[in-house]
């Protein structure tokens, strides 16, 4: 046989080998038939399981895709999504069975284990087994060290337990990964938390370089600047206290009533009303809508024995928000004072006929949570810094004439 012709032979026989490989990963032998393993993705099970799933017809895609699984027991892409169904479903302890059954199969590539355990992991913190969760995101860690939704996921078991300085490193692990903007500003939400545990703790002066370092990272941490003022105005230095809440109305004016009631107090000790009275001015005309201002004015008069020009901020208040059950509140307790004059009511009652009360709500722009005050921290979703003010639309009038 010559050189060329064992060649020849080589060649052909590695080719037999490749499509035989080829074969055998693309089919499986099943109940005496031969399966096509490709196919199994263009079942209409999978197809419609996967539909289902994107139109959050959860039920139904369940059903879907446990059919498509059926068709090959050892896929396990359709079984981890299945696992995932469960827990979004409310069936946390099916989905941790079925997820540490993919487990136990051999011959798991180290990305399919990291992905089972990260599922697991889901399913532990879904149904409340915190140490159970603890472990598996670790076991993820362990495999992946850079595995960002593990890190996250430890960072928050550990928000949720109040282990602040735990969260502090993994987030800082997490801004080392991948250095992001919105690290700095949890990073900073995390010192404030650090700086409240150790005025808990009665250490003040570790308190306040908490608090310096939360405003290094992001001078808009406004729970910082708060807490940062009460420390200096509890060692009895009201002039830091006094200058740390002005910063606020400087770099995040629309949160600066939080300070209204440290800064009227701490002004009124020093130069009066005045001074308090000339800062709502100066955000009223930096923000003509800016109703909490003048609701903060209207106090400070009705205070002072001027309940006429209170009322007369009130209104402008309620012509900005004239759902703020808060602003209603004081109206009523000033038209008291007014022996509830006529032509005072009957203004009061034009500016309101369209409007529906409510307690000062907050919603979560991530989970659409709400609150009746202001919160740092979503305690559903538990992302930082997502709620804003909402405001309900005034009702106008839709009615069409007809034709």
């Amino acid at each position: 046989m010559t050189d060329t012709l064992v060649l020849l032979v080589t060649l052909v026989a590695l080719l037999v080998g490749l499509a035989t490989g080829k074969a055998w990963e693309r089919y499986k032998l099943q109940n005496g038939r031969w399966i096509d393993r490709r196919k199994l993705r263009e079942s209409p099970h999978y197809i419609l399981g996967l539909n289902f799933l994107v139109s959050n017809q959860i039920d139904l895609a369940i059903e879907e895709l446990t059919k498509a699984a059926g068709l090959d027991t050892n896929t396990l892409e359709i079984h981890i999504i299945l696992g995932n169904l469960y827990r979004e479903r409310g069936q946390v302890s099916k989905a941790i069975q079925l997820h540490q059954s993919l487990l136990q199969r051999q011959k798991l590539t180290v990305l399919e284990q990291t992905y089972v355990l990260l599922c697991l992991g889901l399913d532990f913190k879904r149904g409340g087994f915190v140490d159970r969760a603890f472990q598996a995101f670790s076991d993820v860690i362990r495999l992946d060290p850079g595995n960002q939704y593990a890190l996250v996921n430890l960072e928050k078991l550990h928000e949720e337990q109040h282990e602040w300085h735990e969260a502090h490193a993994i987030r800082k692990r997490l801004a080392d990964v991948a250095e992001k903007p919105h690290d700095q500003a949890i990073l900073a939400f995390l010192e404030n938390e650090l700086g409240l545990q150790a005025v808990r703790e009665g250490d003040p002066e570790q308190a306040i370089r908490h608090f310096d370092t939360a405003l290094d990272l992001n001078s808009h941490t406004v729970p910082a600047l708060l807490n940062l003022g009460d420390v200096h105005m509890s060692q009895q230095r009201p002039m830091d206290a006094i200058a740390v809440w002005e910063q606020i109305i400087h770099t995040a004016p629309e949160r600066a009533y939080l300070a209204f009631d440290r800064l009227a107090d701490a002004y009124t000790k020093f130069d009066g009303p005045t001074r308090f009275l000339e800062l709502c001015q100066r955000l009223i005309d930096a923000n003509p809508q800016d109703w909490r201002a003048r609701l903060a004015l209207g106090q400070q008069s009705a205070a002072q024995g001027e309940p006429a020009r209170a009322l007369d901020l009130f209104f402008e208040s309620l012509v900005h928000n004239p759902h703020a059950l808060a602003i209603h509140q004081v109206i009523w307790r000033t038209l008291s004072t007014l022996d509830f004059n006529s032509t005072l009511v009957r203004r009061y009652i034009e500016l309101t006929r369209h409007a529906v009360f409510y307690l000062d709500p907050h919603v979560c722009m991530r989970c659409r949570y709400r609150s009746t005050e202001l919160l740092w921290q979503c305690p559903q979703c538990h992302e930082w810094n997502t709620f804003v003010e909402e405001r309900i639309a005034p009702a106008e009038d839709s009615e069409e004439t007809p034709a």
